[in-house]
């Protein structure tokens, strides 16, 4: 079972994300609190894609509210990039993590490569209803998810990219940029946080300049 098995008949953002809180398509719905849709312009013209949502952002059931929310948010403004235009998502829809002990915070775990997998066709369902010119993957779970297993982001950075082609791929054709997540930056070192914050912020100024070229 996969998502595909709980996708309503339409692509109406609205409709998808309603179906997606009933979503059993991996067994990550079983110990988060909610599933955690894209939000944003149904009309954008720029989507930004992660890997899936936070502690902040499973409760909240809103994606990107966080502290690499608050992150990304300071990266978008410093690189002139209005975040209420966007539409942002996530690669997973839900919340993994392990609870060391009792009372303690949920800790984040990467999403293995069959719950990326199997989530995938949410994302390509916002894809195709949203149609946007530039789609930014943050972080390498969510350009793997799109680009493939194989893809590897620090080699492909400020590169224009494509969606390969495949039977399950939406009929869409976006450019594509990768760069880091924002959480990669506040798990770093901090004497390197300045230089990899400066870094994203060239990323998004260059995934913006690429709406001008369509």
């Amino acid at each position: 079972m996969t998502a595909a098995d709980f996708l309503p008949p339409t692509k109406d953002l609205d409709d998808l994300a309603a179906a997606a809180k009933g979503c059993q398509g991996c067994d990550l719905f079983r110990d988060a609190d909610q599933a955690v849709f894209g939000e944003g312009a149904g009309s954008a013209t720029m989507m930004l894609v992660g890997e899936q949502p936070g502690d902040q952002e499973d409760r909240a059931g809103r994606p990107f509210v966080g502290p690499a929310g608050r992150l990304l948010d300071r990266a978008l403004a410093a690189a002139a990039v209005e975040r209420e235009p966007l539409y942002v998502t996530n690669a997973v829809k839900h919340f993994k993590f392990t609870l060391p002990e009792r009372g303690k915070r949920r800790i984040h775990q990467t999403p293995t490569r069959t719950e990326v997998v199997a989530c995938r066709p949410w994302l390509f369902a916002e894809l195709e209803a949203v149609d946007p010119d530039v789609v930014i993957l943050l972080g390498a779970t969510a350009a793997k998810a799109l680009l493939g297993n194989d893809f590897r982001l620090t080699a492909h950075r400020q590169e224009v990219l494509r969606l390969p082609a495949g039977d399950d791929v939406p009929p869409v054709d976006p450019t594509v940029v990768a760069t880091v997540h924002p959480s990669s930056i506040l798990r770093g070192p901090q004497e390197r946080r300045d230089e990899a914050f400066q870094s994203l912020v060239d990323d998004l100024r260059f995934a913006a300049s690429l709406l001008n070229t369509r």
